[in-house]
């Protein structure tokens, strides 16, 4: 009778398992740049370089609540990189994150290949999954700025109602110089030419009406993506929307016009409440 024989089934299905578990543990680990052995869901996130989006997201929402966009655990950001998103998780402090907090998901199956065990995916991933699937943006920045907010009080309240600006449902601003760092669609045109007036090729003009649409808010973020993505779809051109009583998606081609439209946005909302304040339109 062989040893083998002398032991129970359940004992050699456990050492069955044990190796398989051993063998699954070493084909998904890999070694980092320090020699430790690390999985390959955190593989994702590991890296040197800065702009590398688990790096990246971690900067400009330390960056971004300096500006008062991400206090108090709100706001958020999501970058797609090639085959991959990666999305900052929900509830946690924005300006405290690590790189290891991240989510990433593959584009494509829209599955997650990394989940923080502690962390809550974010609210907000149906929302920023939209940005990237109708205006196929390379980033999206969601921000709980105060003048984003009031801005749409003051739309619902009518107080700035102009025939071809704004109402209830929309913010319109025009002949402010700032208007020219908004590109048409949210991406605009790849080309860095400046054009006549010292706007970007396939951006905004001086003289152009900037116009942003505002959805109603919902209880729970995700109850959002019906109406965001009817707003992406109904202003082809918008490069935001904003959310009623509170804040404003924000896309880009790339993290750098993402996070620049939503610098100019942020200033032009302020502007406007400003402007309100001391009885100027928005539209002349």
């Amino acid at each position: 009778m062989a040893a083998s024989d002398h032991i129970s089934e359940p004992v050699q299905m456990e050492a069955h398992a044990s190796r398989k578990r051993r063998t699954t543990d070493i084909s998904d680990t890999l070694q980092n740049g320090s020699g430790q052995v690390i999985s390959e869901a955190d593989a994702l996130i590991h890296s040197p370089d800065p702009l590398h989006p688990a790096n990246h997201i971690c900067e400009l929402c330390k960056n971004f609540y300096t500006f008062g966009w991400v206090t108090g655990t709100g706001g958020g950001v999501s970058i797609r990189d090639d085959k991959h998103i990666f999305i900052a998780p929900s509830g946690v402090q924005k300006e405290l994150m690590r790189p290891t907090d991240m989510f990433v998901m593959e584009y494509e199956t829209k599955k997650y290949l990394r989940r923080p065990a502690v962390l809550k995916p974010s609210a907000c991933t149906p929302l920023f999954l939209a940005a990237f699937t109708k205006r196929d943006a390379g980033c999206c920045i969601h921000t709980h700025s105060q003048w984003a907010v009031l801005v749409t009080l003051i739309c619902e309240a009518g107080l700035q109602d102009h025939p071809d600006g704004s109402g209830k449902d929309v913010f319109a601003i025009s002949e402010i110089e700032q208007i020219k760092g908004i590109s048409r669609g949210g991406h605009g045109n790849s080309s860095t030419e400046i054009l006549e007036g010292g706007r970007k090729a396939g951006n905004l003009g001086y003289y152009d009406t900037l116009k942003i649409p505002i959805i109603e808010n919902t209880a729970r973020e995700e109850d959002l993506t019906d109406t965001l993505e009817k707003a992406i779809e109904e202003w082809p051109e918008a490069t935001a929307v904003l959310v009623r009583r509170h804040g404003v998606y924000v896309w880009g081609k790339d993290v750098a016009q993402a996070k620049t439209q939503c610098e100019s946005l942020d200033y032009l909302f302020q502007l406007a409440v400003e402007m309100h304040k001391m009885g100027l339109n928005w539209v002349k």
